[in-house]
């Protein structure tokens, strides 16, 4: 088995824009490629709730905006919203606060487990939110990501993990991203090459989850 290189394993679950905004059709500012949604929720839902079966913490990372001006002050897209023909050009109205995408996914959400972290306004995860204070108060150190985007949320994390010396491993079948399988495959390497492991759900679950032992507290415990 894989030890991540740590002494003991002590994991948590991160899943990242697993929203509306990306993944409800009605409602998305930048969905996922059409029919790829009902598989990406679930094998989240699937993965989930073997996480929460063996006890391990899991943390929804939502982005939200107050307003335009915290999405256009990122020099980048506010190119992305002034560009007709650009994949994000409607980075402007997307997660704004009281808006239909601002709600996690239903199927993969336990509102009595877990726990859901409303600050993400950036691709890295860690940036200006509690993410690295709630994993380290629940003494994780190996993180599993699933969510949204591949090749951008989910890599910005996981290098920023890399360097706050987690161990992090992103689970293939539970990642996805807006920009096509290419992409989604490039970011995976990336990974791979330098920043961490990727793992399938079922391998996880197997290897990690099934040697942990079996509980299940409220999403205040520690």
């Amino acid at each position: 088995m894989e030890r991540f290189g740590v002494d003991v394993i002590r994991p948590a679950v991160v899943t990242i824009d697993m929203h509306r905004g990306h993944l409800d059709p009605h409602v998305a500012t930048m969905p996922v490629a059409p029919g790829t949604e009902a598989r990406t929720i679930r094998n989240n839902a699937s993965f989930l709730a073997a996480a929460r079966a063996a006890g391990v913490p899991v943390i929804h990372m939502l982005t939200q905006y107050t307003d335009v001006s915290e999405i256009r002050s990122n020099p980048f897209w506010r190119t992305r919203a002034d560009d007709p023909k650009a994949t994000r050009k409607h980075v402007e109205r997307h997660q704004l606060r009281g808006g239909p995408g601002c709600e996690i996914m239903p199927d993969i959400l336990d509102p009595d487990y877990d726990l859901i972290l409303d600050t993400k306004r950036r691709y890295d995860c860690f940036e200006a939110t509690d993410l690295e204070f709630v994993l380290r108060s629940r003494g994780a150190n190996v993180l599993f990501f699933t969510g949204i985007n591949t090749n951008s949320c989910v890599l910005a994390t996981t290098v920023r993990a890399n360097v706050r010396d987690f161990a992090p491993v992103v689970v293939e079948d539970c990642v996805d991203t807006m920009d096509g399988p290419e992409l989604h495959a490039a970011g995976l390497s990336v990974i791979r090459t330098a920043f961490g492991w990727t793992m399938m759900a079922a391998q996880v679950e197997s290897e990690v989850f099934a040697g942990l032992a079996p509980r299940r507290e409220a999403r205040s415990g520690a």
